[in-house]
């Protein structure tokens, strides 16, 4: 049923007014109660790499948390879903949820620079580098101290080490290293450390670099850092690569075996590739089957991830909109007799505004129409009086007084006569050839190119170019018609007045716009006389079918005209 659309948008005020007071819950503590619980619930099983079961709980209560509007609590739960979401390869979903936690971000705090540092983590494994050291920088503003502006930090030198700017990662690195953080917290320090090693190395400076990945190695084994361990191996595996393939393989073996035991699979595949390089055929291809075998795996856990995620985000709004939907019913049917009150009295006035908004738009159009029928009837017959007036009369009088005054048994003034009749029989044909009908079925193209090339003559050279290039059968014939005419009034001003030994009319089609350039070395004129003979009936009859004519013009100069209509 149609409804006004005041009535509507005051009716929805007043609705969301009664949601407020009614879908407002009392027991506001014990739904807190229970997204805590969902909230602790997902940590746990995010501990314990549950990933599925955290990220459903994370869900459900930021669900819970988003009907008592718990800002924080929101914002937790989708940090928490976006870092599952990495963990798993899901780094759009991840940038997706992140998102979606922006609106909630009242002020820059430890949340906004952990939305950010994870939108530069997702950017970076999307080989996005430069997006991800924005997000980084974005981190670093938002950190309240130094001591947590150098996760951050690290993360940007890190990019800066994919991007092979090695100079300006060892700056940052170098300004890092010793401060107070990373001298309290070991498994922090080494992380540095091993990046600063690999910046050096990666840079030319080898013993240094290794000399600092070996200390970070160390470092990492007595404070138990198994993820940092692999990450120590993989820098001296490459390390070693080119120098001394039997320590590059150990490396690689202790942190293939580290990774699989962590369940780390990109760390198991950056392993295995040094190992590809490194040992001999037999080997190299048992672990180049591993490679494929794990690589393919991979592939389809992290899809696997994937659609489950997008499915539990799915079906966790699906019954949100359920329930909400339930809710909303119960409130329409406490005033479903009062809308249907309102509803037939805006119902029929909005009937009644519109029957009279039609009517009028009608009659508008019919008028301007009419007009237009009226202005271009008149403007056809005054350019025929005209065209007689000037280009017949003086002739046919001419003609007369000569058969009255001459000697018609005369062989030579016989053939003259013939010759002024001729002319004049001519210049009828020509007058009637411009205000006859135009074809515009498919010999449309033929006929205008025909009409352009009748004012060909002795002192006039007549160019048209691309004519057939233009699919005459996709444009209107209404646009046809005002085509033609247009071309002819430009060509018979032309012959009267422009004084022109070359003409040259080009056709351009460039998807749904048709353009036609028309140039003559014509002895031109000045723009405000130019109008006032001719061009404005021109330019209505185009801008009439919604297109658009410029033209250009000086004294001597030649006389330019661009025309651009739709098909």
């Amino acid at each position: 049923m149609l409804r006004s659309p005041f009535f509507c948008f005051l009716f929805f005020l007043l609705f969301l007014s009664c949601k407020e007071e009614n879908i407002k819950p009392n027991n506001t503590s014990s739904i807190k109660k229970e997204a805590t619980n969902l909230r602790e619930i997902g940590i746990t099983k995010f501990q314990n790499k549950n990933f599925n079961s955290a990220f459903y709980n994370f869900n459900k209560s930021k669900i819970a948390f988003e009907s008592i509007k718990d800002s924080a609590n929101i914002v937790f739960n989708l940090i928490q879903m976006a870092s599952i979401q990495q963990i798993n390869g899901d780094y759009y979903g991840s940038k997706e949820t992140l998102t979606e936690a922006l609106p909630y971000i009242k002020k820059k705090d430890v949340y906004s620079a952990a939305i950010n540092n994870f939108f530069g983590i997702a950017d970076k494994e999307l080989s996005l580098y430069n997006d991800a050291i924005f997000y980084y920088q974005e981190a670093i503003k938002d950190c309240k101290d130094e001591i947590s502006k150098q996760s951050p930090l690290n993360n940007i030198a890190v990019v800066y080490i994919q991007q092979k700017k090695y100079d300006k990662a060892i700056n940052i690195l170098e300004s890092i290293v010793n401060k107070e953080l990373a001298q309290k917290d070991l498994a922090s320090k080494a992380r540095i450390m091993d990046n600063l090693g690999y910046a050096y190395f990666k840079k030319g400076f080898n013993e240094k670099g290794l000399s600092l990945m070996q200390n970070s190695f160390e470092s990492r084994n007595k404070v138990d850092d198994p993820y940092g361990n692999i990450e120590s191996n993989l820098h001296l595996a490459e390390y070693y690569l080119k120098t001394n393939a039997e320590k590059s393989n150990q490396y690689a073996h202790s942190a293939y075996q580290t990774a699989t035991k962590f369940h780390s699979i990109d760390e198991r595949l950056k392993a295995l590739s040094f190992l590809i390089s490194n040992d001999s055929k037999i080997e190299s291809s048992e672990y180049a089957q591993k490679y494929v075998v794990l690589n393919d795996s991979i592939i389809k856990i992290r899809n696997n991830f994937k659609n489950k995620f997008a499915k539990i985000k799915y079906d966790s709004k699906k019954e949100k909109d359920e329930n909400q939907k339930l809710r909303l019913e119960k409130i329409e049917n406490l005033y479903a007799l009062q809308e249907a009150k309102y509803q037939r009295i805006f119902f029929i006035a909005g009937f009644i505004f519109l029957v009279i908004i039609i009517i009028l738009l009608v009659r508008y159009y019919k008028n301007r129409n009419r007009i237009e029928k009226i202005k271009t009837a008149y403007d056809t017959e005054t350019r025929i009086a005209k065209d007689i007036h000037d280009e017949l009369a003086n002739d046919v009088f001419n003609t007369i007084i000569f058969s009255q005054t001459q000697l018609l048994s005369n062989e030579s003034i016989k053939e003259n006569l013939i010759q002024k009749l001729d002319h004049i029989y001519n210049r009828v044909r020509g007058i009637s050839r411009e205000n006859n009908d135009v074809d515009t079925q498919e010999n449309y193209s033929a006929n205008l190119k025909e009409m352009l090339s009748t004012y060909n003559s002795d002192k006039t050279n007549v160019i048209i170019n691309n004519i057939e290039k233009v699919n005459w059968e996709l444009i209107d014939e209404v646009k046809k018609v005002a085509i033609y005419r247009v071309l002819q009034e430009l060509m018979v001003n032309m012959k009267k007045h422009s004084q022109a030994s070359l003409v040259v009319v080009k056709f351009e089609s460039n998807g749904k716009i048709v353009s036609i350039d028309y140039t003559d070395n014509g002895k031109g004129g000045e723009k405000d006389k130019i109008i006032k003979n001719g061009l404005q009936n021109m330019e209505i009859r185009i801008l009439a079918i919604k297109g658009s004519l410029t033209f250009d013009t000086e004294p001597d100069k030649g006389f330019k005209v661009k025309i651009t209509l739709p098909k």
